[in-house]
């Protein structure tokens, strides 16, 4: 499955994205190892720029590597605004069809 999936509910269209609400107002994007980094560090970008923080979720290492892909492509794009963000990594567990997986979840704000 691959696909990002965010709260925002401004028409920022990526191929195969689906918007969810999450608990604490922030946005999840859900990255697999077929998402596009460019497409994913607009996201952040657009994020960060609309609502100060992201976080980026991603399960397997093909979907971890994209993800950090995306988070140096973003920043560079948020230095060219005068935005420096900070990477902070942990783990989160998951349920996926009803079986628990951990997923790598980066939470992405200015510095």
């Amino acid at each position: 499955m691959h696909y990002m999936e965010t709260s925002n509910t401004t028409n920022n269209t990526i191929p195969n994205a689906e918007a969810v609400p999450t608990r604490e107002k922030t946005e999840i994007i859900k990255v697999s190892a077929q998402s596009r980094s460019t497409a994913v560090a607009g996201a952040i970008a657009g994020i960060i720029r609309e609502r100060g923080r992201v976080d980026v979720q991603a399960i397997g290492a093909g979907a971890v590597n994209q993800a950090m892909k995306a988070a140096a492509i973003a920043r560079g794009y948020l230095l060219l605004d005068g935005i420096n963000i900070v990477i902070i990594p942990s783990f989160s567990d998951v349920v996926i069809e009803g079986a628990e997986r951990t997923a790598v979840r980066l939470s992405i704000e200015p510095r």
